[in-house]
Formats: structure tokens, sequence, C-alpha cells
């Protein structure tokens, strides 16, 4: 039954949030294992890149599906069903020998994550209600934040002492893990009734619904850039690269709890303009703190705050945007937009760094996000 209190959101929110750093595990230690994963499976580091791009681009392709077609299952079904395809994802990479069954596991974990991240979004939503929806839903993305500051780097350290496949074996079991937890804590609520190709087109027709999602895979894009190739935009590697990722999620890790109080307080829009406008002026200015490793910490320390308080207002607007029942849909088509943007921003980088040099991606960037801003301001309306 559904606890009413005030803060009778905060402990299912929690759960919802630990299987969020399951995936988010997922996703980000496997750039960290790409070299053993070529090494292992006898393939080039390119090939084993494309592990990345293939994960990133079935989520986008599957998350608005798998909504649609879980629209009628309530939604603690459809988040353990999320954990255990991630769960199951993961072993068949752990256990295959070459490199097709590697690429259909990252696949089968996609469609996972995908279908966890939209339901976990939108119950967090629900249960906390209109006054505290931005906070619950900052709650469930510190997960994702958390794997980005403390699970990735476990999980190369795993990697290093055990090999990568007890990696992929860990994040198995941390998603198994949760579950029993989603079973006892998480509310059995029901996720709606939209359901079909009709109603997701008819989602895609409100103008404020498809200018924030357009504004997503420009902001993304342009916040991804940097992060992708951080290690030719500040020339650092090694000891001194890992310190700039960890400040990065630290960093991120308290830019998205801030954007959860401030959608709260003063309205996802307005945290929206604010934010890209900022980080638009912080990326152009960015080449300026390259040749020091003490530069490089305060433009990360920065910029990635920043980069951080995109994620939790734009869901925030789109739930309030959201029709009775298409909350688990829009929030799909969210997800599936932020990982169109992920692909993205390895070909935009990797054009941008041909043309013109790892000293002009962040400016690159900041065209991308200035342009999420002018998306939000002229097409997202209250």
């Amino acid at each position: 039954m559904l606890d009413t209190r005030p803060n009778g959101w905060r402990g299912p929110v929690a759960v919802l949030a630990l299987g969020a750093f399951a995936l988010g595990t997922d996703g980000f230690v496997i750039a960290g294992v790409l070299p053993d994963i070529a090494v292992s499976l006898h393939i080039g580091l390119g090939a084993a890149g494309q592990l990345v791009t293939v994960f990133a681009i079935s989520y986008a392709l599957l998350a608005p599906v798998l909504a649609t077609l879980t629209a009628g299952w309530t939604r603690r079904a459809a988040l353990v069903a999320g954990l255990l395809a991630v769960a199951v994802g993961n072993a068949i990479t752990a256990l295959a020998p070459s490199y097709g069954p590697v690429l259909a596991g990252r696949v089968v974990a996609a469609a996972g994550a995908s279908l966890y991240a939209a339901s976990a979004s939108a119950t967090a939503a629900s249960l906390a209600g209109d006054k505290y929806r931005g906070r619950a839903i900052a709650s469930v993305v510190l997960g994702t934040t958390t794997a980005l500051a403390l699970g990735a780097p476990l999980g190369t350290a795993v990697a290093s002492a055990l090999g990568w496949r007890a990696t992929l074996w860990a994040v198995a079991v941390l998603a198994l893990v949760v579950i029993p937890a989603l079973m006892v804590w998480v509310p059995d609520v029901q996720a709606g009734t939209v359901a079909g190709l009709r109603a997701r087109l008819e989602l895609l027709r409100d103008r404020r619904v498809f200018a924030l999602l357009a504004a997503t895979v420009l902001a993304f894009t342009g916040i991804y850039v940097p992060y992708t190739y951080i290690s030719a935009v500040y020339g650092e590697e090694g000891n001194r690269l890992a310190v700039l990722l960890l400040v990065f999620g630290v960093g991120g890790t308290a830019g998205n709890l801030l954007a959860g109080h401030l959608a709260d307080r003063y309205g996802p829009r307005r945290v929206l303009l604010a934010v890209t406008l900022t980080l638009a002026v912080v990326f152009c200015v960015l080449p300026a703190f390259r040749g020091s490793l003490g530069l490089a910490v305060l433009a990360v320390a920065i910029s990635s705050p920043l980069s951080f308080m995109v994620t939790t207002p734009q869901q925030h607007q789109l739930l309030a945007f959201a029709p009775p029942g298409g909350q688990s849909v829009v929030t799909a088509l969210y997800q599936s937009s932020a990982y169109l943007a992920v692909s993205l921003s390895g070909a935009v980088g990797g054009l941008g760094l041909a043309w013109f040099g790892a000293g002009w991606l962040p400016p690159v960037a900041a065209m991308f996000v200035l342009a999420a801003a002018v998306l939000i301001w002229r097409g997202v309306r209250r």
C-alpha cells in the first residue's frame, strides 16, 4: 500500500537509486575494461569500443518500444524485468567466447537498462508527488552519478585483479541483489494505460514535449563531447586523468542533488535555461584551462556540476507534460533521446578533433548546449 506520509517516498526511492547504481556501473565500467576485452577476444581497440556504441544505440531504440509494450504492467514488474535483463545481458557477455555474443549481451543489457531507467524515474515521481518530484528524480539519478564516481573505478579495479569477465559477473550479481529489495519496498503501482504507436505519436505531437526531447539531444551531445574526449581536451593521461574523472563524478553528484532542489523551488524550465546558458559560457572558456593539472581540476570542478544539473529538470518538466498514464512512455522517450546524444557525441567529437583540434572541442560543445537553451526558451512554455 502506498505510503502517503510526506517523507514516505524516500525509502522506495533509495531502492530505485540502488538499481540505478547497478545500471550506471554497467554503462560506465565498460570503458575501463575495453583494452582487456580487446586483448582477450583478439580484436582491435576500435572494435571493442563499438560495445559502447551498440549499447547506446540499442538503448535509444528500445527505450520507447519497451515502455510501450510494458505500459499495462505494474511499475514493479517492469523494474524487476529490467534488472533481470541487465543481469542476463552481463552474464551472456561474461560467458561469451567471441565478439558476436559479446555484442549480443550488450544489446540485452541495454534493453534491461532502458526499461528500468524509464520505470524508475516515473515511479519515483509518482511516489513523491508534485511537491517533491524534482528531489525524487534527483535521488534516482544519484545512483547513476555515484556509479560514475565509485562503481566504475571499483569495477575497473576488479578487472585488473580478476579479469574483465569477473567485473561483468559482479554487475550481474549487483542487479540481482536489488530485486528482493524492490519486491519488499517499492509499491506495486499500476503504470498506466498509454500504449501503442498512436499513443507515442500523440506525445510527440505535443510541441513542448518534442522541443524538450530535441533539446535533450542537443544538450547531452554538447555535454558528452568534452567528457568522451576528456584526455585530449586537457592533455592528461594515467593517474592524472583518473583524478579528473573522480572530480567529474563527485561534482556531477553534487550538481544533480542541487538541481533537484532548485527544480522543486523555482521550476524546471528556469533551472534548465540558467544551467544551459551558464554551461555554454563555461565551455567557451575551457581551452584557457589547459596546460596544468591544477587548472584542469578547476575546470572539471566547475563544469561537472553544471553538466549533471540538466538531467533532473528535463525529466521533471517532461513528466509535467505527460498525459494521464503516460509517465513511463514519456520518460522512455527522454532516455532514448539522451542515449542518442551519447552516440552522436562520439562522432561529433571525432570530427571536431580532426577538423579543429582538441582545444576547440569545448567551444564546439558550447554551440550544441546554446542551441538547447534556445529550444527550451522558445518551445517549452508553461
